[in-house]
This record gives structure tokens, C-alpha cells and sequence, in this order.
């Protein structure tokens, strides 16, 4: 089975890009932010709803699937802009290939430590389960594709654990935070569908959100797992041709790059495949902090993390003052090792 090459399209208005991927007839992906209406009248940017119009484009194309713009909202915005509600009403809107989960990446520019990461992982967890009941709801939950999340590949097995998906009505599973990821390593593209290959279901298929041309010669050997791949990465390739060259980053430009880069993946895809061995992973655990204020913290994460699995409690709602609230009670309540007395000092 060949490996679908998407390409990641920057909007949807009727010009030379979206005609080039009309007559190139390849799958299109576009990110809900792409489609998204902003008002400064405030002095800042504020979320005004959803360009529909553009849709009507779109029914060119050979097929289009809808991403909801995970790192471009937290690296721009801090958060997403707009509600599940909002997402999945543009979800329905039109007849998408499938349309991805909202869920939070977890690159090392947005999840800076480790426990922010597991944070992430609980929050795409919640927002997973809540695309699902509202896609049910609005009668596209077949359209549905859930989407993982994790720095380590234990990470995305956790991730898909808490989703407890049904894996005979889930054909193809996103998996997320790819693009800025290393080949190679324990925690490098490889290493991770290698372990997703080794513990989902046969017939189970992923789609690699923004995996790198580089990587499709090493993944070859593993074709069997991957159904697709997107990368709007001609993009850049775009922009830094125009800047060499010194002349206006055009639209005519972004598409001959566009065309290229394509050819280039779908040669890569006819080449041989790049001898290699799978990356052995060993499963870690995260060590106890030695200081007993940061074990209280550490619990009171792990505990919150949960009940916004569960749904008990939003994650918009957690504050680092609200888990530094939590911790105290831990610690206050022997949570720690020094003394009540102690504590008071």
C-alpha cells in the first residue's frame, strides 16, 4: 500500500495554489486557522468565526482533510481561539476526507519540561473524548480521526490508553508533534511508529502529521502502518527562495514550489529504502523529585491530570496557582517529610 503524500495547503482561495493542487490531484490538507475570520478593531487579534466560502473551492480538489491547528494555536495564540463546538460546526460544514481531533502538541518550544508534557497529553486526551461525543452528536463522528500526542514513544502509548478507542471503528489514528522531531533516536520519528507499529492492531493505520520529506526513505519498511503524510514545508522553502533571490514571496512562487516539492516526495517514495534498524526502546520512568515539596507538586499534577481525563474538571481551569494550591494540601496532609510544626516556621 502506497503512502498518501497530502499537501498542507495555506488557504483556500480561488488562485494559482489551489489550481495547482486542483490539476496535481493530490489529497489536500487544510488547517482550521487557514479558514478562520479576525477582527483588530481592539488592537488585537480576536477570533471572529469561520470563512465557510472558501469551502466552495475546495470541491476540486480530489479530496480535502481538515486539521485543527494544534501548534499554530498554542505557538500564536497561546490556546485555541475558538470552542470545541465552533471546531466541530466547521467540521460539518463539509464533506472532509476526515478531520483531526482538536489535541495539544507537545514540542519542546510549547511543552519546555517534562511534566508539561504529561500535562499535554492529558489535556489531548479530554479534547479527544469531547470531538468524539460532539461528532456523535452531529451525526460525523465515521469522519472523525483521533490524533496522539507525546515526546517518547511510551508517551503515545499512554496517550492512546486514556483514549480506549475502539479499534475496529478507528481504521487511521493521527499522530502528532512530528514535524520538528529528529529521525533518529530514542525519541526520533522512527523509533515512535516503530512502537506504534509493534502495539496496534493489524490493519490500524497512522497519518504523520508534518513528517519531514527526509524521513519517507526510512520509513519505507514500515509502509504496511503509514496510510499518510502532510507537510506544508514548501512553504518555507518558498519563503527562503524568495528572500535568496530578493524578490516578493508570490503565490506563482508557493506553487512551484508546491509542485516540487510533491515530485520529490513521490520519488523518494520509488527510491530504495534507506537500510536501517529499528530503534530499540526501552521503557523509562520518571524519578520521584528528592525534594518533598516537589513530590507534593508532582502528585498533585498526576491527580489533576486524571480527573481532566475523566472530564470531573476543565484544563482551561488549571492554574499554577490552583496545583500549588492542591500540592499544599498533599503536603500539609503528609504528603511530605518535615513535620507540621516544621512547616509553620
Amino acid at each position: 500500500m502506497a503512502i498518501d503524500i497530502m499537501v498542507g495547503l495555506p488557504h483556500l482561495g480561488d488562485g494559482i495554489i489551489l489550481n495547482r493542487a486542483v490539476d496535481m490531484r493530490v489529497p489536500a490538507l487544510v488547517s482550521a486557522n487557514a479558514l478562520s475570520r479576525w477582527s483588530r478593531r481592539k488592537g488585537w487579534p480576536e477570533w471572529q468565526g469561520w470563512n465557510l466560502g472558501q469551502l466552495a473551492n475546495a470541491r476540486r480538489l480530489a479530496s480535502l482533510s481538515l486539521d485543527s491547528a494544534g501548534f499554530v494555536a498554542m505557538a500564536r495564540y497561546g490556546g485555541f481561539p475558538w470552542a470545541t463546538t465552533d471546531y466541530l460546526a466547521l467540521a460539518a460544514s463539509y464533506p472532509f476526507r476526515w478531520f483531526a481531533s482538536m489535541d495539544y502538541c507537545v514540542e519542546p518550544e510549547i511543552a519546555r519540561d517534562r511534566e508539561e508534557v504529561l500535562d499535554r497529553i492529558s489535556r489531548t486526551i479530554r479534547a479527544n473524548f469531547d470531538c468524539r461525543s460532539g461528532a456523535r452528536d452531529l451525526g460525523i463522528e465515521h469522519r472523525l480521526m483521533p490524533v496522539i500526542q507525546g515526546r517518547r514513544p511510551d508517551d503515545y502509548e499512554r496517550c492512546l490508553d486514556g483514549l480506549a478507542l475502539d479499534y475496529g471503528r478507528t481504521p487511521l489514528i493521527g499522530v502528532g508533534s512530528m514535524c520538528r522531531r529528529e529521525v533518529s533516536g530514542p525519541e526520533g520519528l522512527i523509533a515512535v511508529f516503530d512502537h506504534l507499529d509493534r502495539i496496534l492492531p493489524k490493519g490500524v493505520m497512522l497519518h504523520g502529521f508534518g513528517v519531514k520529506g527526509t524521513a519517507l526513505s526510512h520509513l519505507k519498511g514500515i509502509e504496511h502502518r503509514i496510510a499518510s503524510i502532510d507537510s506544508q514545508a514548501y512553504g518555507q522553502a518558498a519563503r527562503h527562495d524568495a528572500l535568496a533571490r530578493g524578490v516578493a514571496k508570490t503565490d506563482t512562487l508557493v506553487a512551484q514550489h508546491m509542485q516540487a516539492w510533491t515530485a520529490n516526495q513521490f520519488a523518494r517514495l520509488r527510491g530504495d529504502a534507506v537500510p536501517r534498524q529499528s530503534e530499540l526502546f526501552l521503557p523509562r520512568t520518571d524519578p520521584l523529585p528528592a525534594d518533598p515539596w516537589e513530590q507534593a507538586i508532582a502528585q498533585a499534577r498526576a491527580e489533576i491530570r486524571t480527573l481532566v481525563e475523566d472530564g470531573d474538571i476543565g484544563h482551561e481551569d488549571v492554574t499554577t496557582l490552583w496545583v500549588e494550591q492542591w500540592a499544599a494540601d498533599i503536603y500539609r496532609g503528609g504528603g511530605g517529610s518535615v513535620t507540621e510544626s516544621e512547616s509553620t516556621n
